[in-house]
Parts: C-alpha cells; sequence; structure tokens
C-alpha cells in the first residue's frame, strides 16, 4: 500500500487532452492509405535497383508527427501571420526560377542538404491560407472581394506556371474556384472565370465540313468557341451586375473571345511539346501507342488486367514487369487495379470518399469563417488531384502529372498533405464541443 501511494499517479488524460477534439477518422484515414501506398510503391521496384518505397513511409512518418504538432496549435495564429505565408510562398517560387533544379524541361526543385524540395506542393498551403485570410471577413458575396481574391493569387499562379508546372497551376485552380463558392460567390461568377479555358479549347475544335472564320494570320475564330461565348454573354447578362446597356453580356463575351485567342497563342507558342502531348494524348491514345499514348494504353491493361478482385499483392504481372512507365507516382492507381482489382480500386476511392466527407463535416462545424475556408481549401486540393489522378489512368482526364494524395510517391507532396491534414485537425480542435458528431 506504501508503495501503491508513493508512485505518482500517470495523468494519461493530461496527455489526451490537447488532441481531445482531434478528427480522428480523418487522421488516421490518411496515415492507413499513406502504409497502403508505401506497399503498392514496393510492389512497382521489386525488380528495380531503386527503393523509394522506405522513404514514402519515413516522410509519411515525419508528416504525422507534424499533423500531430498542428493539431495543438491553435490555427487562428495563422491569420496574422498569412502575409508573411505569402511573401515567403512567392519568394520560394523565385528562388526556384533563378537557382532551382531542372528536370525532365521543367525546373521546380531547390537542392537543400542533398534533398530535392519543390516548393510550388508547399505553395498549395500558402494559398490556402492567404485566400481564407482575405475572405473570411470580406466574403465573396461581391465583385470586388472576387477580383481582389483573384489578383492575390495571380501572383504564385503565374511564377508556378511559368517553371512550367502546369499541374499544380491547375489544382491552384481548383482550391481557388472551391474556397470562392465556399465564400458565397455567384456560380455563375465562378463559370465565368473557367469559361475563357473552355473558349481556349473550343476555340481549336471545328464542326464537321466546317472551316475557322480567318480575321487575320495568326487570329481565327472556331465555330464552337463563338456558340460558347455567346452562351457566356447569357450568363454574364444574367449574374453580373453591369445589366444597364448589356454591359455584362459585352464583358463576359469580350472575355471568352479574347481567353479563346490567348489559349490557342498558348498552345501555339508558350506549352512545351510534352505538356501538349499529356493534355491531348487522353483523346486517342492509340495515335501515338509507343510515345505519348503508352503510359495510358499500359496503364488501362493494367487495371483490366485485374478484374474483380486482382492478382494479389506482388503478383501483379505487369506492375512487377515495368510496363507501366511512372507507375510509383503519377500511376500508382494502376497497380491496385492490377493487383486488388476492381474491388480494391473501390475500397480506395471509398476511403477518400471518407477523408473528403470529414473533410467537408469539420468546414460545417468549423467556429469561424477562417477555419471553415481552410478546411474547404484543403477538401478541393485532395477531390481535384484524386479526380484527376484516378481519370487520368483510366483515360477519362489529361496524363496531367498530378499525384494521387498520400499514395503516389513525393516527399514534398506528402508533406504538403499531412501539413494541410494538421491545419484541419487544428481547426476541428478548437472548434466548440460538439454533442454529436456525424
Amino acid at each position: 500500500m506504501l508503495l501503491k501511494r508513493s508512485l505518482p499517479k500517470v495523468r494519461w488524460k493530461s496527455w489526451v487532452k490537447p488532441w481531445q477534439q482531434v478528427d480522428w477518422l480523418l487522421f488516421f484515414l490518411p496515415v492507413a492509405v499513406s502504409i497502403f501506398g508505401g506497399l503498392m510503391i514496393l510492389s512497382t521496384e521489386l525488380k528495380q535497383p531503386v527503393t523509394d518505397w522506405w522513404w514514402h513511409w519515413l516522410v509519411a512518418g515525419i508528416g504525422v508527427f507534424i499533423a500531430l504538432f498542428l493539431s495543438r496549435v491553435r490555427y487562428e495564429n495563422l491569420l496574422q501571420w498569412h502575409w508573411v505565408t505569402y511573401g515567403l510562398t512567392n519568394f520560394s517560387l523565385i528562388a526556384v526560377m533563378l537557382a532551382g533544379t531542372s528536370a525532365k524541361g521543367a525546373q521546380r526543385w531547390i537542392s537543400i542538404a542533398g534533398f530535392n524540395v519543390q516548393p510550388s506542393e508547399f505553395a498549395k498551403i500558402g494559398i490556402i491560407i492567404t485566400l481564407a485570410a482575405l475572405l473570411h471577413k470580406r466574403t465573396a458575396s461581391s465583385l470586388d472581394n472576387v477580383f481582389r481574391a483573384l489578383a492575390i493569387t495571380a501572383v504564385p499562379w503565374a511564377l508556378v506556371f511559368l517553371q512550367p508546372d502546369l499541374a499544380t497551376s491547375l489544382v491552384f485552380g481548383a482550391i481557388v474556384l472551391g474556397m470562392l463558392y465556399w465564400a458565397n460567390a455567384n456560380p455563375g461568377w465562378l463559370i465565368l472565370m473557367i469559361s475563357p479555358v473552355i473558349s481556349a479549347i473550343l476555340f481549336s475544335i471545328y464542326w464537321p465540313l466546317s472551316e475557322p472564320i480567318i480575321l487575320f494570320k495568326e487570329l481565327a475564330l472556331g465555330p464552337l468557341g463563338i456558340l460558347w461565348s455567346f452562351v457566356m454573354a447569357i450568363v454574364g447578362w444574367q449574374t453580373l451586375p453591369w445589366r444597364r446597356f448589356g454591359f455584362g453580356a459585352i464583358s463576359a463575351w469580350t472575355l471568352n473571345i479574347l481567353g479563346g485567342e490567348l489559349g490557342v497563342f498558348a498552345w501555339n507558342h508558350v506549352l512545351k511539346e510534352y505538356q501538349k502531348d499529356r493534355l491531348t494524348v487522353f483523346i486517342d491514345p492509340d495515335h501515338d501507342p509507343l510515345g505519348a499514348g503508352y503510359h495510358l494504353i499500359q496503364s488501362r491493361i493494367a487495371i483490366g488486367a485485374g478484374e474483380i478482385w486482382g492478382w494479389g499483392l506482388f503478383k501483379g504481372p505487369m506492375t512487377q514487369l515495368n510496363f507501366v512507365p511512372e507507375q510509383h507516382t503519377d500511376f500508382i492507381f494502376s497497380a491496385v487495379g492490377e493487383e486488388f482489382g476492381f474491388v480494391g480500386c473501390l475500397v480506395v476511392l471509398f476511403v477518400f470518399c471518407l477523408i473528403c466527407f470529414r473533410l467537408l463535416h469539420v468546414a460545417q462545424t468549423a467556429k469561424d469563417n477562417f477555419g471553415s475556408l481552410l478546411a474547404i481549401g484543403v477538401l478541393s486540393m485532395i477531390v481535384f488531384q484524386l479526380i484527376v489522378n484516378v481519370g487520368m489512368t483510366v483515360g477519362l482526364a489529361p496524363v496531367a502529372g498530378i499525384p494521387l494524395p498520400w499514395m503516389s510517391y513525393g516527399r514534398s507532396a506528402m508533406l504538403t498533405n499531412f501539413i494541410a491534414l494538421g491545419i484541419v485537425e487544428s481547426v476541428a480542435n478548437f472548434r466548440q464541443k460538439q454533442k454529436y458528431y456525424l
């Protein structure tokens, strides 16, 4: 009895208390995905002299500790440092352009202590924090605030696009659209925001037996692009506040015409050849089966070979014989399809759906607009990367080089995802105590 009384009581509750409001389901699901991703990377490298799988787990472990640390730090502190975060984001992107490491035609990495760091990945977090800080008081219900948010985003977006890193610049766009929508932007305005990109695509597609309208040597108007521009003029007339004299309709129409022509110019003079191939090969990969279409063709064959239940872990013939290039990074989902079949793919997608629903729940139950917008920014980032990555492995989206969150190999991407998770968990941890949980 004396010994029992002399021993100090272990106050385990005091250890758990800093995390008592954390969404543990949201936390452990990405950890499970990371562990499974390491197994799939190991499977793709069994017959190769590289061993990236243990790096994947090591970086994920570091990310777990970072996420746990961030989850017990009040996210409101980010609000007073958002301009510093924005400045550091732009500084790192400029540093890449001045002293970065080049690979595969792009300059995206900075070498630090022998490790290549990709600042554009961490820039996603910087954009989310900056936009959340801008929109938490001044919502996107007015065009002035929308333009302000777009102007702030334009600088890091342009720096990423010029690296060139088209994939990450697309993720930036998804983050901005998702956060503006959550901040009460008119859906018609969001349609008008993406309409110039659609115009740029449609201006190069012509109806059968129809020729483009040639205005000048470098200026041609495609019929589908013109039709789309008139549809957007109607949207502008209905949603923009400048209805007098039809200024809203004229502005929307002009925006799409200019966007279409700028898109054609960018296609001819700005985009690299490999970027063009990635954007168009999914439409007809058999057109270049040994070149740009090779990745996609092999990925579809591997997923189809898995059928319902798959070949089993470490037993997929195409995975083990390395028929699918870049399978441990961009095409990791094809390894899942071959070795675990249709059922395995459904399980992985179901887990990601649970992660997204939990992110949405945190956004809905956050105690303020800033925390809610942080969660929605992370949700937009994860959803877009998931849809594009899975879509490109099965031929439903362009091969954009976007990794599958927590599964694809990529040290900077892994740390970025866990930092984002830690910030969202901080939002969950410091919200008002909920009586019931979904």
